[in-house]
């Protein structure tokens, strides 16, 4: 088994959300990358990190503390959250991120889909979250139509 640890990033801090509710939040760092070394130091191999504010925005909010996770670390870490371009694929990717997660552009944009997994092959991931039978997008704030 493979217990991979995340970190969850909002407004530049490591939290963890009630209910996928923006607003109930608990905060329990701000220092990412401290985090993020104490994970590798408890034998960690790879880290999930999610961009929150990035997956309601649509884009990348938290890149710096990603890009200061990916300097302390030197397990693998995958990334989520506001990843809807191919040009944010690139970026995440260029900086050293070893695999991304799509959402709410895997559903909503299948063009978008494959050419991220032409061009980055085995390293694209799908997540996808449920709520109530239905697929959770936009950070949990809105559900798909089926």
């Amino acid at each position: 088994m493979l217990v991979i640890p995340a970190i969850d990033l909002k407004d530049g801090r490591c939290v963890r959300l009630r209910q996928g509710d923006m607003a109930a939040e608990t905060v329990y760092s701000h220092d990412v990358p401290a985090v993020a070394r104490q994970w590798q130091q408890h034998g960690a191999t790879l880290i999930h990190v999610v961009d929150l504010n990035g997956a309601v925005d649509g884009l990348p909010r938290n890149l710096s503390q990603i890009e200061a996770i990916i300097r302390t670390v030197s397990v693998k870490v995958q990334v989520g959250g506001g990843i809807r371009s191919i040009e944010t694929v690139r970026r995440y990717l260029g900086a050293g991120v070893n695999r991304v997660v799509l959402g709410t552009a895997a559903l909503n944009d299948r063009v978008f889909l494959q050419k991220a997994c032409r061009e980055f092959p085995l390293q694209i991931i799908l997540g996808l979250d449920a709520r109530d039978g239905k697929v959770a997008m936009k950070g949990w704030t809105a559900l798909s139509d089926t």
